[in-house]
């Protein structure tokens, strides 16, 4: 595919493996180019995504960043070795790969100002997608563990990313936007905001009309997944036409995803950490 990945990239730490299943990063050309046939399938073939004829030909999703950065992969060994046993991944950017690329991804949806100026490490998500066989709770788990050892090795205070609803009708989602800006809107001195040409309104109805039950109900379950470790919302929906989706900008400060990577590790290491772990992998299936 002419990308290049990380040669040798460090090595997750911790129990990342259940049964035939493991997740780490992307160690071959091969690998990557495995991730970006899985992500062709759940994008454009699932999801109905609108390919360019370079995208439809190589039956691959593939853009600029994927060279620079880092790319979690969830493997069944039962599959195979390698490219062989790929069925889920996740895209994390760290800022020297967005500068490499002339900035973060969400930039072209939002403004991301406010996260610039934050005092800790950044780490943008995006591109998560899991093969349809896999989306149970186990690999789920197993995934967000990945992600969170990374967030310890790199001491990244703070994730960001856009997070999508089906479709580009966002009154089909009034419901949910108005209960995302209403509950879970971020502080303003890092509420990010869709960029003014693109900008959809969340607060579709008022507050006091929602049903919380409802609403949560209606979530896709990768953001009551980021929700539930104490995840914001920035202010605006953008719609995605080439992806076929609403999308909504979501800020996770990393107190907590370390907080339960650490009471894991402590426990297969033979320390003395308690506490539950894992309670957002519980609900992030799917794709994103």
């Amino acid at each position: 595919m002419g990308h290049e990945v990380d040669p040798a990239p460090h090595r997750l730490a911790g129990d990342l493996k259940t049964g035939t299943l493991e997740v780490r990063l992307a160690e071959s050309a091969a690998e990557l180019d495995a991730a970006q046939a899985l992500r062709y399938r759940i994008f454009y073939d699932e999801m109905q995504a609108k390919p360019d004829s370079a995208t439809l030909a190589s039956q691959r999703d593939v853009d600029a960043y994927d060279a620079t950065c880092d790319h979690l992969l969830v493997l069944d060994h039962a599959l195979g070795t390698g490219a062989d046993a790929v069925v889920g991944t996740y895209r994390l950017i760290r800022k020297p790969a967005a500068d490499a690329c002339g900035g973060f991804y969400t930039r072209d949806e939002f403004d991301i100002n406010p996260l610039l100026n934050f005092s800790g490490k950044l780490l943008e998500l995006g591109r998560s997608c899991v093969d349809t066989r896999y989306r149970t709770r186990p690999t789920m788990q197993l995934l967000w563990r990945g992600i969170a050892s990374y967030v310890f090795h790199y001491d990244i205070a703070l994730m960001f990313g856009c997070a999508s609803l089906p479709g580009i009708d966002p009154d089909a989602h009034a419901l949910a936007l108005s209960y995302l800006h209403h509950y879970h809107l971020a502080p303003a001195e890092m509420r990010t905001r869709a960029l003014p040409d693109r900008f959809v309104a969340l607060d579709r109805m008022p507050k006091e009309a929602i049903d919380v039950k409802r609403a949560l109900a209606d979530l896709p379950p990768l953001i009551k997944g980021y929700l539930r470790l104490g995840g914001f919302i920035g202010d605006g929906a953008v719609i995605d036409h080439q992806f076929n989706t609403v999308d909504v900008c979501i800020l996770v400060k990393t107190d907590l995803v370390t907080e339960k990577y650490l009471n894991h590790y402590s426990r297969t290491t033979g320390g003395a950490g308690t506490g539950p772990t894992d309670t957002a992998g519980d609900e992030i299936a799917g794709v994103a």
